[in-house]
C-alpha cells in the first residue's frame, strides 16, 4: 500500500461515502423527493421509536433518541440510498431479553408503609440505560471490525431460511412480551430456556385480573391502525404519501387519554414522563462486557443480515451498488456513537424504507430530514406524550408485525421447492422459541452449517448422456432423451470433492458403472495367482523334463526342432478358460499381462469413464489418494479413466506424478 494523496483520497472516499456523492447531487431530481420521504418516515419514527423502546424495556424517550443520532449518522457512512436505518422490533426484542434477565424489577423494589412493595421504575431506567448503552457500544464495536476486517461476507453463513424463520420466531416473542400491555396485567419477568413458554402460562393465570379499559384501548387502536394500512396498501397508487395512521393514533390517543384521564379514572397504564431536550454523553459501564459480549455479536449479525439484505433489494431495483464491507462500518460507527447517547442498537425497518422508497426517496439525504423531524420532536414536543397510553404502543408493535408472520407463507413454498432449506427454517423457529433468541442463533447457525457439510457428503450422482442433435448432456434417469455415449460412461457430482465426500465419491462410481469393480478385480487377482501356481508347477515340470533329456536317448519325450529347442508345450491340466503358454527356449522376453478375456472374466461394456468436474471448486490431498485408487482400478479392468471440464487443470496436473495417471487429463467445456 503506498502512501501517497490519491490513496489517502480514495480511503477517505471509501470511509465517507458522502464526499462522493454529495458534490454531485441532483437537487432539482432529487431534492423534493427526498424532503417528502424524510418528513413521511420521520413520523413514522415517533411511534415506532416510542413503541420500540417500550420493547426493549426501556424508557421511550431512548427510543426517540435511536431514531435521532444513528439515523444522522448514517447519512455520512452508508452506501444504500433507500435503507431507513433506526429501531427494529427484532432487535429491540433481543435488547429487551437482556435487560429483564441483568436488570429484573424485582431488584428495585421499595416498601411503601412498611407493608406493600412498589418498583423504583426511575433507579431500574437508569440501571437498564447503563446496560443497554454498553451493549449498543459492543454492537458497534464489533460491526466496525468485522468491516474494517473485511468480513462482510459473515452475513453468507445465515442463509435465507434462516433469517426468516429467526425473524419469525423473533416475532412470536415480540407478541408475547406485548400481551401484558394489551390486557393491561403486571407480568414478572422470564428469562432463558423455556421463559417463552412460562410467561404464556403466567399470562393465562392472569387473565381473569384483564384491565378492560387497557383491553378495548388496544382492540379500537389495532383495528383502526390495520384498516388504514390496509387502504395505504390498496390505494399506494393514489396516494400521495401513506396515511400517517400510526402518529394520528398515537395524537388522538393521547388527547383522549389526557381529557378523561383514563390513567385514573380506569387504570389504564401511561407512558409517564419523557424529559426534553437532548442528554450530554455518557461512558458505558465497561464491567458489563463480559456478560454481553455474546449477546452484542448476535444482535451485530442479525442486525447487519437484515440490513444488507434490504441494502441489496432496493440496489439491485434502482441500479446501484451497495458496498457490504462499508455498510457494516456505518452501522457499526452509528451504534458505537449512539451507545454514547442512550440509544439502543439499531438496524433497519422494512416497513419504514418501503415508505422511504415509495415516497420519493432517491439519497440519504432523506434520512437527515428524518433524523431532523424526530430532533423537533425531542426538543419541543415529546413531553406532550406523556399521556399517551402502553396499550397504543402496544397494538403499534403487534400490527407492525403482521409483514413477518406473513412468512409462515414460507413452509408451503420451501415443501415444494427444497426440504433441507424447509428443515433449516423449521428447526431455526423451533430453537429460537424454546432456546431464546440468543442461543437458539447459535444453535440455528451451527445446524445450517450442518446441512452444508451433509449436503456435500449426499450429493446427486448421475450418469451423463447426450441430448441427440446436440452438445448437451444431461442425467440419463431425468432426461428420456438424453443416450449414453457408446463404451463411455460419464460420471458427475453436484458438489465439490474433499476428504468428507471422495469415500462416497468412489463408491457411487463404481456402482453408477453397472459393474462390481471391486468383485472383478478380486476375479481377476484370484485367476492370476492361479495362472501364477499353474506356471509354477510347468516350470518344474520342465525342469524335470530337461533333467530327464539330458540323462535319455535322443527322442524319449518328444522331438527337437531344426533349432534343438522344445516345441510348443500346451499343459493338458490347465482348469477351464485358463491356458499356460512355455516359450521356446529361444524367446527371451515375458509374456504380456494376459487379459481379462483370456483369464475367462467378463469384460466391462465400456472402455473409458470421464469424470465431469465441472462442479468441483477444489480437491484436497486425501481427494488426490482416492482419486489414484480410482484411476488404478479401472485400469486394473480395462477402461481408461479422464478428467473433464476441470475448473482449475493445474490443480490436478500438479499431483500427475503423485497420481500416478497413466491416463490423459482432458479438458474440454
Amino acid at each position: 500500500f503506498l502512501c501517497s494523496g490519491s490513496a489517502a483520497k480514495s480511503l477517505l472516499f471509501r470511509f465517507l461515502p458522502f464526499l462522493r456523492w454529495l458534490p454531485r447531487y441532483p437537487i432539482k431530481d432529487w431534492l423534493l423527493g427526498d424532503i417528502v420521504s424524510g418528513f413521511s418516515v420521520g413520523i413514522m419514527h415517533l411511534p415506532q421509536g416510542l413503541a420500540y423502546a417500550l420493547l426493549a424495556g426501556l424508557p421511550p424517550v431512548t427510543g426517540l433518541y435511536s431514531s435521532f443520532y444513528p439515523v444522522f449518522l448514517y447519512f455520512f457512512f452508508g452506501t444504500s440510498r433507500h435503507n431507513s436505518v433506526g429501531p427494529f422490533a427484532v432487535i429491540s426484542v433481543m435488547i429487551g431479553s437482556l435487560t429483564e434477565s441483568l436488570v429484573p424489577s424485582e431488584n428495585f423494589l421499595q416498601s411503601v408503609n412498611g407493608s406493600n412493595a412498589t418498583v423504583n421504575e426511575e433507579l431500574r431506567d437508569a440501571a437498564r440505560v447503563e446496560l443497554v448503552a454498553t451493549i449498543t457500544v459492543l454492537t458497534g464495536i464489533f460491526q466496525v471490525a468485522l468491516g474494517l476486517l473485511q468480513f462482510g461476507f459473515v452475513v453468507t453463513y445465515l442463509s435465507d431460511p434462516l433469517v426468516r424463520g429467526y425473524t419469525t420466531a423473533a416475532s412470536v416473542h415480540v407478541l408475547v412480551s406485548q400481551l401484558k400491555n394489551v390486557f393491561g396485567v403486571s407480568q414478572g419477568e422470564n428469562s432463558g430456556p423455556l421463559s417463552l413458554f412460562v410467561t404464556v402460562i403466567d399470562l393465562c393465570k392472569k387473565l381473569p385480573d384483564t384491565n378492560v379499559g387497557t383491553l378495548v384501548t388496544a382492540i379500537i387502536a389495532m383495528v383502526a391502525i390495520l384498516i388504514v394500512k390496509e387502504l395505504n396498501h390498496k390505494f399506494a397508487a393514489k396516494l400521495p404519501m401513506p396515511i400517517p395512521i400510526e402518529l394520528i393514533t398515537i395524537i388522538v390517543s393521547t388527547g383522549i387519554s389526557y381529557g378523561v384521564n383514563l390513567k385514573d379514572k380506569f387504570g389504564i397504564s401511561v407512558v409517564g414522563n419523557i424529559p426534553s431536550g437532548l442528554k450530554p454523553p455518557v461512558v458505558p459501564n465497561m464491567s458489563y462486557f463480559g456478560q454481553v459480549a455474546g449477546n452484542a455479536f448476535a444482535i451485530a449479525v442479525v442486525g447487519y443480515a437484515i440490513c444488507i439484505s434490504l441494502g441489496k433489494i432496493f440496489a439491485l431495483k434502482h441500479g446501484y451498488k451497495v458496498d457490504s464491507n462499508q455498510e457494516l462500518i456505518a452501522l457499526g460507527l452509528s451504534n458505537f456513537l449512539g451507545g454514547f447517547f442512550q440509544c439502543f442498537a439499531i438496524s433497519c425497518s422494512m416497513s419504514r424504507s418501503l415508505v422511504q422508497e415509495s415516497t420519493g426517496g432517491n439519497s440519504q439525504v432523506a434520512g437527515v430530514i428524518a433524523s431532523l423531524v424526530i430532533l423537533v420532536t425531542i426538543l419541543k414536543i415529546g413531553e406532550l406524550f406523556r399521556d399517551l397510553p402502553k396499550a397504543i404502543l402496544a397494538a403499534i408493535i403487534i400490527v407492525n408485525l403482521k409483514g413477518m408472520f406473513k412468512q409462515f407463507k414460507d413452509l408451503r413454498t420451501l415443501w415444494k421447492s427444497n426440504k433441507v432449506d424447509l428443515l433449516v427454517w423449521v428447526v431455526t423457529f423451533i430453537a429460537t422459541l424454546m432456546l431464546n433468541l440468543d442461543i437458539g442463533l447459535a444453535v440455528s447457525v451451527a445446524f445450517g452449517l450442518l446441512t452444508v457439510i451433509f449436503r456435500s457428503q449426499l450429493p446427486h450422482y448421475s450418469i451423463l448422456g447426450r441430448i441427440s442433435d446436440t452438445d448437451v448432456y444431461r442425467d440419463v434417469v431425468e432426461y428420456e432423451m438424453a443416450q449414453e455415449v457408446p463404451g463411455v460412461k460419464i460420471f458427475r457430482s453436484s458438489s465439490t470433492i474433499y476428504f468428507a465426500n471422495v469415500e462416497l465419491y468412489a463408491e457411487a462410481l463404481k456402482k453408477k458403472s453397472g459393474i462390481d469393480v471391486d468383485r472383478l478385480i478380486e476375479k481377476k487377482k484370484k485367476a492370476l495367482k492361479k495362472l501364477k501356481k499353474q506356471q509354477k508347477k510347468l516350470e518344474k515340470e520342465r525342469a524335470k523334463r530337461k533333467k530327464v533329456q539330458r540323462a535319455s536317448p535322443r527322442g524319449a519325450w518328444g522331438t527337437l526342432n531344426h533349432t534343438g529347442s522344445p516345441s510348443l508345450f500346451q499343459n493338458a491340466e490347465n482348469g477351464p478358460g485358463l491356458s499356460v503358454i512355455e516359450l521356446n527356449a529361444g524367446e527371451s522376453s515375458a509374456p504380456s499381462e494376459p487379459t481379462l478375456q483370456s483369464l475367462g472374466l467378463p469384460k466391462p461394456s465400456f472402455y473409458a469413464v470421464i469424470l465431469d468436474f465441472s462442479p468441483v471448486s477444489f480437491v484436497d490431498t486425501v481427494s488426490i489418494k482416492i482419486l489414484k485408487n480410482i484411476f488404478r482400478d479401472f485400469q486394473e479392468i480395462e477402461v481408461d479413466v479422464f478428467v473433464a471440464s476441470c475448473p482449475g487443470e493445474g490443480d490436478l496436473q500438479g499431483h500427475e506424478p503423485w497420481l500416478g495417471m497413466a491416463t490423459p487429463l482432458a479438458q474440454s467445456r
